[in-house]
């Protein structure tokens, strides 16, 4: 077979991964065929098929895709994990951990931390997914020793792995929850890392810039000549105190040109042929140069000075005390300067070195474009003319300067080499041409305005020319991106420790710790369906069915379409007694989804609550098929077979529970109600034992250890279990009940009647509790308060009247050993 090309493989897998990040999974499916059958022998290819059969819910063709490199030594890391996920749903837990273990070498040391953004993704699972993964198979086949070990691996690797720590609390291993929230290895690799380039991006902003934009007028060597390679690079010449830039380097580069070419090598494009006006808001690095080195004429020409306007007709001057002359403007076609131009310019250069004299006519007048007569200029002194007739760089008229460096070079001058590369508009009227032609056109009088805009204000928009833009922001970048960071990593290990120590806390069934754990986090946090739902069940596991009913109706207000835990809403509301609220809820369940087991508990509770338990525990089954490690569902089945007094049944169910999960204490406490039917009080004190140390705060469950001791004629022992229970939930009625009797065949009449008065406040409609008020009465010899509550128990509880009425015929002979076999029980 030849081999594939490399280019179609590329574009297949592309297409394919494309189809299922968009959830296009049939679409995906079809083209991993396609790829598959182009080249069948690329475990990656091969990954790919199995991956999109799981992610269709296929599991037996998943599991047969891959079986073949899964279970090669050293097999494809993909491969060996969708096998092992099909595993899982199949069944065959052993073989899916053996399938990982093959491919170990292959995935020990991978780790996607940090890895997957809105742009990238990591295709392979890295070893905390896969040690997660591994300890769910080994968990599902009840080997809690290699499951915990598994576990513990993967939330070294991720404390962020959710399921290994649920995992962890669900096997009742005591976690040290402040241990597991603690940065990895991963993690202080990523975050030394960007330490590291925070200090050297630190060091290149404090260290001697090398860039040729980034050397400062304040810091030149003088004794250095500029470098050539360096436009920007200047020497200090003192005139007069004053420091000028030398701009020679310009008029060598410029040499024997007929046209001006960009300087190759820099960011910034320094030649800008528009003319920028008086009222541009740009800052021009010239004029930051010139205002650094203290020119005196820089606030007026806002840095080097553009050249000389040639000489237009004369025009009365407006308004001016001086007389200034001006040429008249040329007529530029192109941007690049005729050598033609040069030759006629020479001849005025003779002229050109003596100052300007005030008393010129007014049609050697200067102005601007506008035809405006510009502003006078300072009057030069005679020292200043001096130094100027003897010093090429002493007080010269601007627009003799500016000439001279066209005329010297027959090239543009220094101003428009140094423009900007942001591009200004030029002034005036619409219309006006901007053609890179008419830079001469620019005359002293537009450049006056720019101080308007204030050097000042610019230089602090502009980044300074001893370090670029892009050193000069990166280190407070580095900076604050790095404590982000680790900001954010705080913030979460204090939300996951918390929530953490909730679950754990509702595992070992501390519901009341787990509660206000819960309540402890943010508003937003709170309320959403996984801690609602949490907290409801912390209710529930108490025996506070209506706090649990609230909370799970508030749960269902924000979020209607949940489903999970509603399976204990509805036991909520079956001990409520509350037919029409559970037939509601069964019905909307059903809605939003009939193929959920939660759904069918509900519809299950609903026909028991109406005592039609035949219908009801087919709804059960049903739920047990559609998930067969659902526990609960086994013990409400097993409840409904003791309603029919079918125990055989209900043992059977009952164990099923339990091998699904061994700490499912509702499956030991249904074991044991079997065991006491039968009359086998000893297996169901043990059961109730097993339960009660699964669920140690369950009132329920002691209060039923305390039966069996009852029935086992050892009162002492149930009086402990019964005080006990009423420590653990003060309003259970059940357990001060049987506590009031137990103290009562005891001959402990005063401690039981204590006992009945709490238990009055607390069932004021238990026909039990009055009448065993009236017994109580008797021991004590009080006729009258046994008569009366006698009567009140009889209204409460019609069936009861009859066995009243012998206990008021007895009343006067009645002794008081008569009173072990009252019928006190609840």
């Amino acid at each position: 077979m030849a081999p594939a090309n490399s280019h179609v493989v590329r574009q297949l897998q592309q297409l394919i991964y494309y189809h299922l990040d968009n959830h296009l999974l049939r679409n995906a499916l079809f083209i991993a065929g396609r790829l598959q059958a182009y080249d069948p022998r690329n475990a990656d290819n091969v990954y790919l098929i199995a991956l999109c059969h799981y992610r269709l819910g296929q599991l037996k063709s998943a599991y047969d895709s891959s079986r073949h490199q899964a279970l090669k030594p050293g097999a494809h890391v993909g491969c060996s994990y969708v096998f092992a996920l099909a595993c899982l749903g199949l069944g065959k837990y052993v073989e899916g951990s053996n399938a990982l273990d093959k491919s170990r070498g292959n995935w020990i040391r991978l780790n996607a931390w940090n890895k997957h953004t809105e742009s990238r993704r990591q295709y392979l699972p890295d070893a905390a997914a896969i040690h997660c993964l591994q300890g769910k198979l080994w968990q599902t086949y009840r080997d809690s020793n290699k499951a915990i070990e598994c576990y513990a691996e993967a939330l070294k690797l991720n404390p962020f792995m959710w399921d290994a720590l649920i995992g962890l609390c669900d096997l009742g291993v005591n976690v040290r929850i402040p241990n597991i929230f603690q940065l990895t290895a991963e993690m202080k690799r990523a975050l030394s890392t960007s330490n590291a380039d925070e200090s050297t991006l630190e060091t290149l902003e404090e260290s001697p810039a090398t860039n040729p934009f980034s050397q400062s007028s304040n810091n030149v060597n003088t004794s250095q000549p500029p470098s050539n390679s360096d436009p920007f690079t200047i020497s200090k010449n003192r005139v007069n105190g004053d420091v000028r830039p030398n701009f020679g380097i310009f008029d060598k580069l410029n040499i024997g040109k007929a046209s001006v070419t960009p300087i190759s090598g820099g960011d910034l494009d320094i030649l800008s042929f528009d003319t920028p006006n008086g009222n541009d808001a740009s800052f021009s690095r010239d004029a930051y140069l010139s205002k650094e080195m203290g020119d005196p004429m820089a606030t007026a020409t806002n840095g080097i000075e553009p050249p000389l306007a040639p000489a237009r007709k004369g025009r009365a001057g407006q308004g001016l005390g001086t007389e200034i002359s001006v040429d008249g403007p040329p007529k530029m076609k192109s941007n690049t300067i005729n050598p033609r131009s040069r030759n006629k310019a020479e001849p005025e250069e003779a002229s050109i070195g003596r100052p300007p004299s005030r008393t010129q006519g007014a049609g050697e007048r200067k102005r601007t474009i506008s035809g405006q007569a510009a502003p006078s200029l300072a009057v030069p002194t005679t020292a200043n003319l001096a130094a100027a007739a003897t010093d090429p760089n002493g007080l010269q008229r601007r627009s003799t300067r500016l000439l001279r460096s066209i005329t010297r070079s027959g090239a543009v001058g220094p101003r428009e080499e140094l423009e900007p590369k942001k591009k200004a508009k030029a002034t005036g009227t619409k219309g006006r041409s901007t053609n890179p032609g008419n830079v001469g056109r620019v005359v002293s009088g537009n450049r006056i305005h720019s101080d308007s805009v204030g050097v000042e204000a610019k230089e602090q928009r502009r980044p300074s020319a001893s370090q670029p833009p892009s050193l000069e922001q990166k280190p407070k970048s580095a900076s604050s991106e790095g404590l982000k960071e680790k900001e954010a990593l705080t913030w979460l290990f204090d939300l996951f420790s918390k929530l953490a120590c909730a679950y754990f806390a509702q595992c070992h069934f501390r519901s009341q710790e787990a509660i206000q754990l819960y309540n402890s986090i943010s508003h937003s946090q709170r309320d959403t369906p996984y801690i609602l739902s949490q907290i409801a069940r912390g209710f529930f596991e108490q025996g506070m069915y209506s706090d649990a009913e609230k909370m799970y109706g508030r749960l269902r207000s924000i979020f209607p379409s949940q489903v999970e835990g509603m399976e204990r809403y509805s036991t909520s509301l079956w001990h409520q007694k509350k037919e029409t609220d559970l037939a509601f809820l069964a019905h909307e369940l059903i809605d939003v989804d009939r193929d959920s087991p939660e759904a069918w508990c509900a519809v299950g509770n609903s026909f028991s609550v109406q005592k039609d338990h035949d219908q009801a525990i087919k709804c059960f089954k049903r739920a047990v098929q559609l998930d067969p490690r659902f526990a609960y569902a086994y013990t409400l089945q097993g409840h409904e077979y003791i309603a029919n007094e079918e125990n055989d049944k209900a043992l059977a169910v009952f164990r099923s529970a339990v091998a699904v999960d061994r700490r499912h204490y509702n499956g030991w406490y249904g074991l044991g109600q079997v065991f006491e039917k039968q009359g086998k009080y000893d297996f169901a004190e043990q059961h109730y034992r097993t339960a009660a140390g699964v669920n140690p705060s369950n009132s329920l469950l002691i209060t039923s250890i305390g039966t069996v001791l009852e029935k086992l004629k050892n009162p002492k022992a149930a009086l402990v279990q019964y005080t006990k229970a009423c420590d653990l939930m003060p309003p259970s009625a059940i357990a001060r009940l049987k506590r009031a009797r137990v103290l009562a065949q005891l001959h402990k009449p005063q401690a039981a009647l204590e006992e009945l008065k709490l238990l009055k406040a607390i069932a004021p409609d238990e026909a039990n509790v009055f009448f065993l008020l009236g017994s109580v009465h008797k021991m004590l010899k009080q006729k009258s308060e046994a008569i009366r509550n006698w009567t009140i128990a009889g209204n409460l509880d019609p069936k009861a009247q009859s066995q009243i009425k012998e206990e008021m015929e007895r009343l006067d002979d009645m002794s008081d050993e008569d009173y072990d076999t009252l019928p006190m029980g609840a």
